[in-house]
């Protein structure tokens, strides 16, 4: 609960108020029962209309004190819980947005989801009721104890005798239900991986006509949540009826009593309402300290769920001191890497150097670390050996800003997002005129498609792009890094969901951009890579070929038997022969 509290405390001056304005409250609740009693045991039974006059006035400025000061901490309890819970989630979203591939797959991603709506949801409801109702109890408790004291010593033993059983109660049942919030809030990760699994698979499952397997598969993870909550809420409402059972017997011993003292002119009829009033206000403030114990286990569980994710170090530091201005030259000098958790290495010993104005292709059957290779190159993960140089200076050196300003990447997978076509291809360059978005549509092969919509570049994307086909998708990340203009062009098997007339179109198109940049290209079609300057072959994450396609033809077997699985021997052999010539 560290983490509620010091983002709480920041809220000084909301906390002051809040807490002064308890006390309006306490004098409003305790101060009008005191006078009502005096005014039936000194105005009405001695007959004295002053007092009942003067004792009136003063009711009517309490409840105007006691209406204040309940507004006040109303506002204040609401305005620091939602804004406390607005500091918890920018925290979760600023220190994830720092995350390393690793860090977020270690949590995944509906776990994160929950983690920052719910569990800071949680907090917010268990902050508002502890400032708005918990601060009250205590300052009730002792004012209630005091003049139940002073009222009838003998009736006041009822009370205190009740209190403490309530009280063990109270902290019993938080024990037993910690470990059921806890598991519950696990449960609803699982029930919001599921759904976001089935929604953004929808169309794998309708094809594998598996429908009634994965109802089947949320319905049990839904069946275990709802067992959960079933069990946390019959716990809570058995403590409600103890609760009314216990005050309702200290109220009728109360009565028992006080009925005898009466008769015997050792208590006032004035005192008894009084003394009734003050039970109830501490019995209801015994009631919300329970409140607050039945809400502490799942606060506390979601409290220690967004510490975890603030504990978690960022693997990827950004400690660099260098701003990297242009990209020169790219070089892996013995590079390995394994992935977290993980002893195989992925990719084993790599080294190869390219120079601005080079293409680098990057072939290698499936798994063979391709993918891997161009991840490391913006940081997403580091070497575990090794090391990346830009310009001769290791990379790590480079502010990670300014290093990812110079590279753009375009995902095997592409990620549109909801909005227009023009701020999806502006994502990486907002200050991009409407004639820059235009020319790197029109290289990317997207111009066409684009101007058949019926807004054009204001045409308006549903969420994942679901009004696109996978090679509109594919074009519009193209052209959004090739109006990055970045140093590095990174496009892995970013050309998969064309066709082969788009495709040559494309590479045509941006040919002319090579000479200011380094491109890497991962890719799958031999016939698509002939032209590069660099090929590297992977074989299980091992470098086993590095040159030009007329020497990996000779030198390298594993390029060799890629080539013939695409490419007829009697094509590679004209290829061969016509290069030769030229």
């Amino acid at each position: 609960m560290k983490l509620i509290w010091k983002t709480t405390i920041q809220y000084k001056k909301l906390l002051l108020i809040n807490f002064i304005s308890v006390f309006g409250f306490a004098l409003a609740e305790l101060g009008i029962p005191t006078l009502i009693a005096q005014m039936i045991d000194r105005g009405v039974n001695q007959k004295d209309p002053a007092t009942l006059r003067s004792d009136f006035m003063i009711i009517l400025i309490i409840a105007f004190l006691g209406v204040l000061g309940t507004s006040i901490l109303a506002f204040t309890s609401t305005r620091i819980s939602t804004n406390v819970t607005y500091d918890l989630r920018k925290k979760i979203f600023d220190h994830s947005m720092g995350f390393s591939h690793s860090e977020m797959e270690k949590f995944g991603i509906a776990s994160m989801i929950t983690r920052t709506n719910n569990d800071a949801y949680q907090i917010m409801l268990f902050l508002n009721t502890i400032l708005r109702s918990a601060m009250i109890a205590p300052v009730m408790m002792i004012v209630c104890a005091i003049l139940i004291i002073k009222t009838s010593l003998p009736l006041s033993s009822i009370i205190f005798v009740t209190i403490p059983i309530i009280i063990f109660g109270v902290i019993y049942f938080a024990k037993v239900t910690a470990p059921i919030s806890e598991k519950q809030q696990k449960a609803l990760d699982s029930i919001n991986r599921i759904l976001r699994e089935n929604m953004s698979g929808i169309r794998v499952i309708r094809s594998f006509n598996k429908e009634k397997e994965e109802e089947a598969r949320f319905q049990k993870e839904n069946a275990w949540y709802t067992s959960l909550s079933t069990r946390l809420f019959k716990w809570m409402s058995c403590s409600e009826p103890v609760f009314f059972f216990l005050m309702n017997l200290a109220s009728v011993l109360i009565y028992y009593f006080a009925s005898i003292m009466i008769s015997n002119y050792t208590l006032q009829i004035g005192q008894l309402i009084a003394l009734t009033e003050y039970l109830f206000h501490a019995m209801m403030s015994v009631l919300v300290f329970c409140m607050v114990f039945m809400m502490y286990p799942r606060a506390n569980v979601s409290a220690k769920r967004i510490q975890e994710v603030l504990d978690t170090k960022i693997s990827i530091q950004d400690q660099g001191e260098k701003s990297l201005k242009e990209v020169n030259e790219l070089t892996f000098s013995h590079v390995s890497f394994h992935y977290t958790g993980g002893e195989e290495k992925v990719l084993d010993d790599l080294s190869f150097t390219i120079k601005k104005g080079e293409k680098l292709a990057v072939i290698g059957s499936t798994g063979s670390g391709k993918s891997t290779l161009v991840k490391l190159i913006p940081r997403f993960y580091e070497p575990t050996k090794g090391e990346i140089l830009i310009n001769d200076i290791n990379y790590e050196q480079y502010d990670l800003h300014s290093l990812r300003k110079q590279i753009a990447f375009m995902f095997q997978k592409p990620h549109i997002f909801k909005g227009t076509i023009r701020e999806n291809i502006s994502f990486g360059r907002s200050d991009a005129s409407r004639e820059e978005i235009e020319e790197a549509a029109t290289l990317a092969q997207a111009r066409s498609f684009i101007l058949e919509k019926g807004d054009g570049f204001e045409e308006e994307i549903d969420e994942e792009g679901a009004n696109l086909s996978g090679g509109q998708k594919q074009r519009l990340s193209i052209a959004r890094a090739l109006l990055k203009q970045a140093s590095i062009n990174i496009y892995d098997d970013s050309f998969s969901a064309l066709d082969f007339k788009t495709d040559a179109m494309l590479r045509k198109a941006i040919e002319p951009l090579q000479k200011d940049s380094i491109f890497i290209i991962v890719a799958q079609r031999v016939g698509t890579i002939l032209d590069a300057d660099h090929i590297l072959v992977l074989n299980e994450g091992k470098q086993v070929g590095f040159g030009r396609h007329e020497e990996l033809l000779k030198t390298c077997p594993i390029y060799k038997e890629i080539v013939l699985s695409q490419i007829s021997e009697e094509e590679v052999e004209k290829y061969v022969q016509k290069t030769a010539l030229s």
